[in-house]
């Protein structure tokens, strides 16, 4: 099997806990890879601005003349592939799979909804229309199609092609044993520094990190934050990342102390980030697409040992709710209960205990099985 595409593994992870998932489950994975080099919100931006289309077609085109020629070489050493799996925001990329590759089991991670997502940040009539048609032209070219939850495998035209496998977390995230595990076994305190979590102090240390798109209900974090202040909590919050809510949130939270704002953390530092943290914030809004999604930093914050508190939807109760802490969506007053209720140190020991028990259950080799298990049935090693 060949993991195949310009998928960037280091600021999307969710291909590389794929990759390890299947690598886990006896599959051998070969990578022909080659980095766009864009974000997704660059890349969302692109299709909505058709003006910009051109940087992204020229760029897309050298990266696949270099994947072609990866693909020849491969494929003399070592013939077609079984399977190819094309990386997250895979959209363009798995046209060319299905190309190079007509015999094989295409398997698309479909991760993002292009319409979808451009409806969440903002845009609306033929935009919109275009990105939910590049999505059905990209489904097509698929065999299988991953998805994270249910309610996104349900939007598929065939939702019998898809898969539903939990974004998870890679094994980078657990850099250190759960709170609620033997003292004894927790490494030493690495020294302080600017990108380490934040220094030992009284209250209750909460991180949120992401790039303020709607679905994650920034502003209602800042209002919670701001409530929970006011009532008496000592917080020590952490706030990383920039977008379009960033403003409002940081406005709601002027006055409030305590509050550390970063606009940017290397993908391979932030693990230790959050790790220093007790508390990690997920998404708290009532958009469509943020009652459907289980985001990243869910998966990550209980991979990286903190307790997460997060909104009770559907598919977030389904895949973590024994481990996280949910509340009510768009609801500051009820996550601003909540970070009050975790300041108590009792309170926040017995959620540590739940958080740890669920950071088996989103392991790349957990996570994947239901994709290892498809794959088995097509007769793929």
């Amino acid at each position: 099997m060949i993991a195949f595409g310009t998928y960037d593994a280091a600021r999307h992870p969710r291909v590389a806990v794929l990759i390890a998932g299947l690598r886990a489950h006896g599959i051998k994975v070969t990578e022909l890879n080659r980095p766009l080099g864009l974000s997704t919100a660059e890349r969302v931006r692109m299709l909505q601005q058709p003006w910009r289309l051109p940087v992204l077609a020229g760029r897309l085109l050298r990266r696949w003349a270099g994947l072609v020629a990866d693909g020849v070489r491969q494929r003399r050493a070592e013939g077609a592939p079984g399977a190819v799996l094309v990386g997250y925001l895979g959209h363009f990329d798995v046209l060319l799979a299905r190309l190079l590759y007509p015999r094989s089991v295409v398997v698309l991670d479909h991760l993002v909804f292009a319409g979808d997502t451009g409806a969440d940040r903002g845009a609306a009539g033929l935009r919109v229309r275009l990105l939910a048609g590049l999505d059905r032209l990209a489904v097509s070219c698929a065999d299988v199609v991953v998805t994270d939850t249910e309610e996104h495998r349900r939007m598929l035209p065939d939702p019998d092609r898809g898969v539903t496998v939990l974004v998870g977390a890679a094994d980078a995230w657990r850099v250190a044993p759960s709170r609620a595990e033997p003292v004894a076994e927790l490494p030493a305190v690495p020294p302080s520094g600017p990108l380490l979590g934040p220094p030992e102090a009284a209250g209750l240390s909460v991180v949120f990190f992401g790039l303020y798109t709607p679905l994650q209900g920034a502003p209602v974090i800042a209002e919670a934050v701001r409530d929970a202040v006011a009532a008496g909590a000592s917080l020590r919050v952490t706030m990383v990342g920039s977008g379009q809510e960033l403003p409002r949130a940081r406005e709601i939270l002027a006055r409030t102390p305590g509050v550390t704002w970063r606009d940017w953390v290397e993908p391979d530092e932030l693990p230790g980030l959050v790790a220093g943290h007790d508390v990690c914030l997920g998404i708290f809004s009532d958009t469509p697409k943020g009652v459907r999604v289980v985001p990243n930093k869910v998966y990550q914050g209980l991979a990286a040992g903190c307790v997460v508190i997060t909104s009770d939807t559907p598919p977030q109760r389904r895949a973590v709710g024994e481990n996280v802490e949910l509340v009510p969506v768009a609801d500051p007053g009820a996550l601003a209960d909540r970070l009050v209720t975790l300041c108590d140190p009792a309170a926040l020991a017995t959620a540590q205990v739940r958080a740890a028990r669920g950071r088996g259950r989103i392991r790349p080799q957990a996570v994947t099985e239901p994709l290892a298990a498809e794959l088995r049935r097509r007769d793929v090693r």
